[in-house]
């Protein structure tokens, strides 16, 4: 879990717009962002497991 002051500085306009460091909304990590979602990896995954991302469905082959 991210600190309050990383997530409220990523939230602020950045300078450049290279500089901008999109977050999971949730739990405020950076690594592994999704950004159609808008969540990382790990909740996208208890999310979508448990069926409540619209259009998500577990693949098989």
């Amino acid at each position: 879990m991210a600190k309050k002051s990383i997530i409220a500085r990523a939230n602020k306009k950045p300078k450049f717009s290279t500089r901008k460091v999109r977050r999971c909304f949730l739990c405020g990590r950076k690594g592994g962002y999704m950004r159609r979602f808008q969540l990382c990896r790990i909740h996208f995954r208890e999310l979508a497991s448990e069926g409540l991302l619209p259009g998500v469905k577990k693949s098989s082959w």
